[in-house]
């Protein structure tokens, strides 16, 4: 027995660890079998980090110390959670449903607030000041259960949307509270104050719109590095932090409203955003959740009755204010029960806010020798946030499961039974293609998670070795860069004699139902817009071809306008290009205009009301085909010109479109521009080819040529 106790005394020596090495080791561990513990035990993994944090810390093993490195890495946690709430919100939904927000917003920091404040002046006892701040505690709340949204995909519920804007609003108003109250302690403290506040603050908020959106576009365009893309975007929530903290608000708000500035530029399936949800999911997030959990005592919890007298009545009166203003809310708007468990479970926890904000109620000093906070009221918050976190998270969980539940069966319904979706890239250009695969990463039906299918083919000559060899090192580049947003591609370099055969052959081998592909490039002046092989493409295969040319960086494109022929709702694949253009515009977060027939424009209204609601849309008319030039005039570099085209017998096929490709090589040059070839015959699940069927189609007949020769003579006769 000595000797186990001397082995104990000695383990004890070593404690609590002190080495970065095994420091960063052991939580690395914690971070790694913490989920694998708790979902054994069916309790959500963020319960697992904080009860993690509870065993290792001093008032628990004391394993670690809660050292500068727990302060920086938890801070960087916090900005995170914040920053990805303003990155994934539906900013469009945001506009729509402002009232809502507002109304939430006001409800989830009024209720807790008064009943806190009356319970702490009625039962407790506490002053006015230090009910007050305890008030401002309760009606603030950390989006600590936001993880949970983000692993069952629901960034951009209505019901999150509300939580996380509510939770903004409630936190700015606390923290203007808790400057008042501050203020009223400073003998400095009169009118000039607040009048610099609010100009601080306004010239914060009006900067940081005018500014960031022009550094993010101007450091886009120009580089497209990973890892300086990375750095730059976590530069500016840091830099939108710390200007916030100087004017007088918590971090937490600048890092907030810097992702609600850059939620336009970074689409939630880009390789961007993987990379930034990925790096602080894995590290920085279960730091901070860590580190909470190292500032939780159990022990004064037992220490006395009062104590936990003091630990129920703040826990129910500020979770029960919270219930409150959610299921109120969620009446009120006509949303169903699963989102009033959402909005109560995102918006019931307090951490952070609530440890920064009564630290500054520690340091007012009311007499000389006693401040604001009693040790009693600080122990009281600690257990609190304990509480409030376990309670926040499994609403929070079982909500989402339920909403998950209500969305399958309702999309099961919708979906069609036969939808054949699958993209080609035909990849030729190493500048080209990254484009192709952002363009077909945002077209794709997110739902259905289908393999995109990457091809290059080479000309079977004497260099198609080295041809070949190209190819493979570009679908290689292609698939890791797919795979940042995990996302799935099948590659195939194929050797052939005709490329627009050897295209074909691949459509049919993998079932695509459409293609994606990239303008030539001309080196010399040729009349042949098309290029060699893509007139005889879309004439040989009557499904959807989107041919592109980018010059710039699709995430910095503000504005898409669509030129739609008439009568092209007749179309087999009318709604095939719509949905694409749809998807493309939401992951974007820009407007789509839409040029066109009055008959055509109501079609499209009512589709995209229908399924893409929060699409910013605008629809003008366009009386004829031949005002297509006059669009040039309004085509700004930051826009993205479409145009639907259509085959030579098909319904809303014109003799003008046999203008475009001098139009667009006169008027549109250097433009954003994308050329649709909608499907010709519907869903046909396969192309045939025999020999009655032609298998070269000339742009332009020998008729044709025939008659433009005859008017020339009549014209030079007169």
């Amino acid at each position: 027995m000595p000797t186990f106790v001397a082995k104990m005394t000695l383990l004890l020596s070593y404690l609590p660890i002190t080495d970065p090495t095994l420091v960063f080791f052991v939580v690395l561990m914690i971070i790694l079998f913490a989920p694998i513990v708790m979902s054994k035990l069916r309790i959500p993994h963020i319960i697992g980090m904080v009860l993690a944090g509870i065993a290792i810390g001093q008032y628990g093993f004391n394993v670690l110390e809660r050292d500068n490195s727990f302060e920086l890495f938890g801070r960087v946690g916090l900005y995170y959670i914040m920053f990805l709430a303003g990155l994934e919100m539906d900013m469009e939904g945001v506009k729509k449903h402002s009232r809502r927000f507002l109304l939430f917003g006001l409800l989830t920091c009024l209720v807790p607030l008064i009943l806190t404040y009356v319970m702490s002046v009625a039962i407790l006892g506490y002053s006015s000041a230090a009910s007050f701040l305890l008030g401002c505690i309760m009606a603030s709340n950390t989006l600590i259960a936001y993880p949970i949204v983000g692993r069952y995909g629901l960034h951009k519920h209505q019901s999150v949307a509300l939580s996380v804007g509510s939770s903004m609003i409630a936190l700015f108003l606390a923290l203007v509270m808790l400057a008042a109250i501050s203020g009223s302690f400073s003998k400095d403290s009169n009118w000039l104050f607040w009048v610099l506040f609010v100009i601080k603050f306004a010239a914060f908020c009006v900067g940081s719109v005018i500014l960031i959106p022009k550094l993010t576009r101007y450091f886009l365009r120009r580089y497209s590095d990973a890892v300086m893309q990375y750095t730059f975007v976590m530069a500016v929530m840091f830099l939108s932090a710390a200007l916030s903290s100087l004017i007088g608000i918590e971090g937490v708000f600048g890092a907030f409203y810097s992702g609600l500035i850059l939620n336009r530029y970074i689409p939630r399936v880009s390789p961007l955003m993987n990379r930034i949800e990925f790096i602080g999911n894995a590290l920085f997030i279960p730091y901070f959740l860590i580190g909470v959990g190292m500032l939780i005592n159990l022990g004064t919890l037992f220490s006395s009755v009062q104590m936990v007298w003091i630990v129920l009545l703040i826990v129910f009166f500020g979770t029960f204010g919270k219930a409150v203003a959610a299921y109120v809310s969620s009446l009120l708007f006509r949303l169903s029960k699963a989102d009033g468990h959402m909005m109560f479970g995102l918006t019931s926890a307090h951490a952070a806010g609530a440890i920064a904000m009564v630290m500054v109620g520690i340091r007012l000093e009311v007499a000389p020798g006693e401040y604001l906070v009693s040790d009693d009221m600080l122990n009281g918050i600690i257990m609190m946030i304990l509480f409030t976190c376990i309670i926040s998270t499994m609403m929070t969980e079982h909500a989402a499961k339920k909403i998950i539940i209500q969305e399958k069966a309702h999309l099961q319904g919708d979906m069609p039974k036969d939808d054949d979706e699958k993209i080609l890239l035909c990849v030729k250009y190493p500048e080209i293609a990254p484009h192709l695969l952002y363009l077909s990463m945002f077209m794709r039906n997110q739902r259905l998670n289908r393999d995109l299918v990457a091809l290059n083919v080479v000309y079977d000559d004497e260099k198609s070795n080295v041809a070949r060899e190209q190819g493979l090192r570009l679908l290689e580049k292609l698939q890791q860069t797919a795979s940042a947003s995990e996302v799935r591609v099948q590659t195939q370099v194929r050797l052939a004699t005709n490329i627009a055969n050897g295209i074909k052959h691949a459509f049919r081998e993998f079932a695509c139902s459409e293609i994606v592909m990239g303008m030539h490039i001309h080196t010399d002046i040729s009349p042949r817009f098309w290029g060699n092989f893509i007139q005889s493409l879309y004439n040989g295969l009557n499904r959807q071809i989107i041919l592109t040319r980018f010059v710039q960086p699709m995430t910095t494109l503000r504005r898409i306008r669509v030129a739609v022929p008439s009568r092209a709702e007749f179309e087999p694949g009318f709604l095939r290009w719509l949905e694409r253009l749809s998807r493309l515009a939401g992951q974007l977060d820009c407007r789509i205009q839409f040029h066109g027939r009055h008959e055509s424009l109501s079609l499209i209204r009512e589709y995209i009301n229908n399924r893409h609601p929060n699409v910013r849309t605008e629809y003008t008319y366009m009386a004829h085909w031949n005002e297509l030039p006059q669009l040039a005039a309004d085509i700004a570099d930051d826009h993205l010109f479409v145009v639907v085209t259509a085959r030579k017998g098909t319904i809303s096929y014109k003799t003008a479109l046999e203008r475009l490709p001098d139009e667009l090589q006169k008027y549109f040059s250097g433009k954003n521009l994308m050329i649709i070839f909608p499907d010709q015959y519907g869903n046909t699940k396969e192309e045939r080819m025999s020999f009655t069927e032609a298998q070269h189609h000339e742009e332009k007949s020998i008729y044709d040529t025939i008659l433009r020769w005859i008017e020339k003579k009549r014209f030079a006769n007169k």
